[in-house]
């Protein structure tokens, strides 16, 4: 399968939006009310909001295409740009979404690939992201890309107060 890589614009909104709904609804339904499920895709993913996102010039989006078909995406995230204040040395994942039907193909890796390799070129000392702390598999694919974890945030979904971990990868010279 040819697998390609591309930086999202703003004529590719529509599709952020619905890789976006589909891999979050996917991924946390079965933990989550339908009402807080509803409410934080309402806020996070309506058009003005991901138009913001696009538009930040702190953040880049990358999707990650098998063929001609979007698989998932990567959004990065610099400066003030980042959910927590890591500095300018740091680079955030604050996103890596791949569709259900494309999960255990390898897509993840080449994303959180590209942000490694992204993070060395622009000679940050660290990689960092938050994830919630009941998603095994994602803390599991994290440690083996050598992310650990050094803290932990709140984050909201709904009116449900969650905690997400933040998990680091030191970035070698």
């Amino acid at each position: 399968m040819n697998t390609t890589l591309r930086t999202c614009t703003m004529d590719d909104l529509s599709l952020l939006q619905a890789i976006s709904i589909e891999t979050f609804n996917d991924t946390f339904k079965h933990q989550n009310t339908p009402e807080n499920m509803a409410a934080y895709m309402n806020r996070a993913f309506n058009r003005d909001q991901l138009a913001r996102e696009l538009a930040q010039a702190h953040s880049t989006f990358y999707f990650v295409y098998a063929g001609e078909e979007a698989a998932g995406y990567l959004k990065l995230n610099r400066e003030e740009a980042q959910s927590e204040n890591m500095g300018p040395a740091s680079l955030e994942i604050e996103r890596i979404y791949v569709r259900t039907a494309f999960q255990g193909l390898g897509f993840g890796k080449t994303l959180i690939q590209l942000a490694i390799d992204i993070a060395k070129e622009e000679q940050k000392e660290k990689l960092w992201l938050g994830v919630w702390e009941k998603n095994e598999r994602a803390i599991a694919f994290y440690q083996k890309w050598g992310f650990t974890q050094t803290g932990a945030h709140s984050f909201y979904m709904g009116d449900e107060k969650q905690r997400d971990y933040i998990l680091v990868k030191l970035m070698e010279g």
